[in-house]
Protein backbone atom coordinates (compact mmCIF):
# COMPACT_ATOMS: atom_id res chain seq x y z
CA UNK A 1 0.00 0.00 0.00
CA UNK A 2 1.43 3.38 -1.04
CA UNK A 3 1.60 6.42 1.23
CA UNK A 4 -1.44 8.03 -0.38
CA UNK A 5 -3.53 4.89 0.04
CA UNK A 6 -2.31 4.50 3.63
CA UNK A 7 -3.35 8.05 4.52
CA UNK A 8 -6.76 7.51 2.95
CA UNK A 9 -7.25 4.31 4.93
CA UNK A 10 -6.20 6.06 8.13
CA UNK A 11 -8.71 8.85 7.48
CA UNK A 12 -11.45 6.31 6.80
CA UNK A 13 -10.61 4.48 10.02
CA UNK A 14 -10.56 7.72 12.02
CA UNK A 15 -13.96 8.81 10.74
CA UNK A 16 -15.46 5.37 11.37
CA UNK A 17 -14.00 5.16 14.88
CA UNK A 18 -15.30 8.63 15.71
CA UNK A 19 -18.74 7.74 14.41
CA UNK A 20 -18.83 4.52 16.42
CA UNK A 21 -17.95 6.37 19.62
CA UNK A 22 -20.81 8.80 19.03
CA UNK A 23 -23.23 6.01 18.13
CA UNK A 24 -22.28 4.15 21.30
CA UNK A 25 -22.88 7.18 23.46
CA UNK A 26 -26.05 8.61 21.92
CA UNK A 27 -27.55 5.91 19.75
CA UNK A 28 -27.33 5.65 15.98
CA UNK A 29 -30.50 7.57 15.16
CA UNK A 30 -29.56 10.58 17.34
CA UNK A 31 -26.21 11.24 15.66
CA UNK A 32 -25.93 13.29 12.46
CA UNK A 33 -23.23 13.18 9.82
CA UNK A 34 -22.49 16.84 10.52
CA UNK A 35 -21.82 15.98 14.16
CA UNK A 36 -19.51 13.15 13.15
CA UNK A 37 -17.60 15.49 10.84
CA UNK A 38 -17.18 18.10 13.58
CA UNK A 39 -15.98 15.52 16.09
CA UNK A 40 -13.56 13.99 13.57
CA UNK A 41 -12.36 17.47 12.55
CA UNK A 42 -13.05 16.94 8.87
CA UNK A 43 -15.47 18.54 6.43
CA UNK A 44 -18.89 16.93 6.08
CA UNK A 45 -18.09 16.45 2.38
CA UNK A 46 -15.01 14.46 3.40
CA UNK A 47 -17.21 12.02 5.31
CA UNK A 48 -19.29 11.44 2.19
CA UNK A 49 -16.12 11.00 0.12
CA UNK A 50 -15.47 7.85 2.15
CA UNK A 51 -18.97 6.70 3.05
CA UNK A 52 -22.16 6.99 1.01
CA UNK A 53 -24.43 7.15 4.05
CA UNK A 54 -24.47 7.18 7.83
CA UNK A 55 -25.34 3.48 7.78
CA UNK A 56 -22.19 2.80 5.77
CA UNK A 57 -20.17 4.37 8.57
CA UNK A 58 -21.41 1.66 10.89
CA UNK A 59 -21.41 -1.31 8.52
CA UNK A 60 -18.42 -0.80 6.24
CA UNK A 61 -16.46 -3.47 8.13
CA UNK A 62 -19.29 -5.98 7.64
CA UNK A 63 -19.33 -5.34 3.91
CA UNK A 64 -15.54 -5.55 3.76
CA UNK A 65 -15.79 -8.88 5.57
CA UNK A 66 -18.40 -10.10 3.08
CA UNK A 67 -16.09 -9.12 0.24
CA UNK A 68 -13.23 -11.08 1.85
CA UNK A 69 -15.43 -14.18 2.05
CA UNK A 70 -16.25 -13.89 -1.66
CA UNK A 71 -12.57 -13.29 -2.46
CA UNK A 72 -11.66 -16.46 -0.55
CA UNK A 73 -14.11 -18.44 -2.65
CA UNK A 74 -12.76 -16.89 -5.84
CA UNK A 75 -9.13 -17.58 -4.89
CA UNK A 76 -9.64 -21.19 -3.76
CA UNK A 77 -7.39 -23.80 -5.38
CA UNK A 78 -8.59 -25.88 -8.30
CA UNK A 79 -10.79 -28.76 -7.23
CA UNK A 80 -11.82 -27.23 -3.89
CA UNK A 81 -15.58 -26.80 -3.42
CA UNK A 82 -16.92 -23.33 -2.69
CA UNK A 83 -18.29 -24.53 0.67
CA UNK A 84 -14.86 -25.56 1.92
CA UNK A 85 -13.29 -22.22 0.97
CA UNK A 86 -16.14 -20.24 2.54
CA UNK A 87 -15.98 -22.29 5.75
CA UNK A 88 -12.22 -21.82 6.04
CA UNK A 89 -12.48 -18.06 5.51
CA UNK A 90 -15.31 -17.69 8.01
CA UNK A 91 -13.48 -19.64 10.72
CA UNK A 92 -10.25 -17.72 10.09
CA UNK A 93 -11.88 -14.39 10.93
CA UNK A 94 -11.56 -14.11 14.68
CA UNK A 95 -12.43 -10.44 15.12
CA UNK A 96 -13.82 -9.21 18.43
CA UNK A 97 -14.93 -12.69 19.44
CA UNK A 98 -11.36 -13.97 19.36
CA UNK A 99 -10.25 -10.99 21.45
CA UNK A 100 -13.00 -11.73 23.97
CA UNK A 101 -11.85 -15.37 24.14
CA UNK A 102 -8.34 -14.10 24.90
CA UNK A 103 -9.73 -12.18 27.88
CA UNK A 104 -9.89 -8.69 26.36
CA UNK A 105 -12.50 -6.86 28.47
CA UNK A 106 -12.49 -3.86 26.12
CA UNK A 107 -13.35 -6.11 23.17
CA UNK A 108 -16.26 -7.60 25.15
CA UNK A 109 -17.59 -4.14 25.91
CA UNK A 110 -17.32 -3.17 22.25
CA UNK A 111 -19.13 -6.35 21.20
CA UNK A 112 -21.94 -5.62 23.67
CA UNK A 113 -22.11 -2.03 22.45
CA UNK A 114 -22.41 -3.06 18.79
CA UNK A 115 -25.23 -5.42 19.73
CA UNK A 116 -27.06 -2.72 21.69
CA UNK A 117 -26.73 -0.03 19.02
CA UNK A 118 -28.05 -2.34 16.30
CA UNK A 119 -30.92 -3.59 18.47
CA UNK A 120 -31.99 0.00 19.16
CA UNK A 121 -31.99 1.11 15.50
CA UNK A 122 -34.50 -0.11 12.89
CA UNK A 123 -32.45 1.73 10.26
CA UNK A 124 -29.35 -0.31 11.09
CA UNK A 125 -31.23 -3.60 11.12
CA UNK A 126 -32.66 -2.82 7.67
CA UNK A 127 -29.25 -1.77 6.37
CA UNK A 128 -27.68 -4.97 7.66
CA UNK A 129 -30.23 -7.03 5.77
CA UNK A 130 -29.40 -5.09 2.61
CA UNK A 131 -25.70 -5.81 3.15
CA UNK A 132 -26.31 -9.54 3.46
CA UNK A 133 -28.46 -9.49 0.32
CA UNK A 134 -25.75 -7.69 -1.67
CA UNK A 135 -23.08 -10.08 -0.42
CA UNK A 136 -25.21 -13.08 -1.38
CA UNK A 137 -25.90 -11.63 -4.82
CA UNK A 138 -22.18 -11.01 -5.39
CA UNK A 139 -21.29 -14.54 -4.32
CA UNK A 140 -24.07 -15.99 -6.49
CA UNK A 141 -22.77 -14.07 -9.50
CA UNK A 142 -19.28 -15.44 -8.86
CA UNK A 143 -20.55 -19.02 -8.60
CA UNK A 144 -22.70 -18.63 -11.71
CA UNK A 145 -19.74 -17.32 -13.71
CA UNK A 146 -17.49 -20.15 -12.52
CA UNK A 147 -20.00 -22.89 -13.28
CA UNK A 148 -21.36 -21.37 -16.47
CA UNK A 149 -24.87 -21.54 -15.06
CA UNK A 150 -27.61 -20.19 -17.35
CA UNK A 151 -29.87 -17.39 -16.17
CA UNK A 152 -32.68 -19.79 -15.23
CA UNK A 153 -30.42 -21.93 -12.99
CA UNK A 154 -31.16 -21.02 -9.38
CA UNK A 155 -28.43 -23.17 -7.85
CA UNK A 156 -25.78 -20.40 -7.59
CA UNK A 157 -28.28 -18.16 -5.75
CA UNK A 158 -29.42 -21.01 -3.50
CA UNK A 159 -25.82 -21.96 -2.67
CA UNK A 160 -24.77 -18.37 -1.99
CA UNK A 161 -27.74 -17.73 0.29
CA UNK A 162 -27.11 -20.97 2.14
CA UNK A 163 -23.47 -20.07 2.77
CA UNK A 164 -24.27 -16.51 3.85
CA UNK A 165 -27.11 -17.92 5.92
CA UNK A 166 -24.59 -19.67 8.14
CA UNK A 167 -22.84 -16.36 8.73
CA UNK A 168 -26.13 -14.61 9.51
CA UNK A 169 -27.29 -17.38 11.86
CA UNK A 170 -24.02 -17.19 13.80
CA UNK A 171 -24.33 -13.42 14.17
CA UNK A 172 -27.90 -13.81 15.44
CA UNK A 173 -26.79 -16.47 17.92
CA UNK A 174 -24.00 -14.29 19.29
CA UNK A 175 -26.40 -11.38 19.70
CA UNK A 176 -28.94 -13.50 21.57
CA UNK A 177 -26.24 -14.70 23.93
CA UNK A 178 -25.00 -11.18 24.58
CA UNK A 179 -28.52 -9.79 25.03
CA UNK A 180 -29.36 -12.52 27.55
CA UNK A 181 -26.82 -11.12 29.98
CA UNK A 182 -25.02 -14.47 30.27
CA UNK A 183 -21.28 -14.43 30.74
CA UNK A 184 -19.70 -14.99 27.30
CA UNK A 185 -17.09 -17.41 28.58
CA UNK A 186 -16.70 -20.18 26.04
CA UNK A 187 -18.76 -18.30 23.45
CA UNK A 188 -16.02 -18.45 20.81
CA UNK A 189 -15.68 -22.22 21.27
CA UNK A 190 -19.46 -22.58 21.02
CA UNK A 191 -19.47 -20.59 17.78
CA UNK A 192 -16.76 -22.80 16.29
CA UNK A 193 -18.77 -25.90 17.23
CA UNK A 194 -21.98 -24.45 15.80
CA UNK A 195 -20.15 -23.41 12.63
CA UNK A 196 -18.86 -26.95 12.11
CA UNK A 197 -22.36 -28.39 12.62
CA UNK A 198 -23.94 -25.88 10.25
CA UNK A 199 -21.48 -26.57 7.45
CA UNK A 200 -21.80 -30.31 8.01
CA UNK A 201 -25.53 -29.93 7.42
CA UNK A 202 -24.92 -28.07 4.18
CA UNK A 203 -22.22 -30.49 3.09
CA UNK A 204 -24.34 -33.58 3.61
CA UNK A 205 -27.58 -32.02 2.35
CA UNK A 206 -31.06 -31.45 3.69
CA UNK A 207 -32.59 -34.64 2.34
CA UNK A 208 -32.88 -36.38 5.72
CA UNK A 209 -32.84 -33.31 7.95
CA UNK A 210 -35.82 -32.76 10.30
CA UNK A 211 -37.78 -35.78 9.11
CA UNK A 212 -40.97 -35.69 11.14
CA UNK A 213 -41.18 -38.40 13.78
CA UNK A 214 -44.30 -40.56 13.81
CA UNK A 215 -46.93 -39.67 16.38
CA UNK A 216 -46.64 -41.62 19.60
CA UNK A 217 -49.51 -43.86 20.64
CA UNK A 218 -52.11 -41.99 22.63
CA UNK A 219 -51.26 -38.59 21.12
Amino acid sequence: MGLRELKKEQTRQHIADTAFRLFAGKGFDRVTVAEIAREAQVAEATVFNYFDSKEDLFYWRLEAFGARLADAVSARPAGEPALAAFRRALLAEGGLLAQVEAGDAQALEQLRTVNRVISDSPALRAREQQAFTRNADALAALLAAETGAPADDLRPQVAANALLGVHRALIDYIRRRLASGDEPGGLAAEVRKLTAAAFALLEHGLGDYAAKAPARAGH
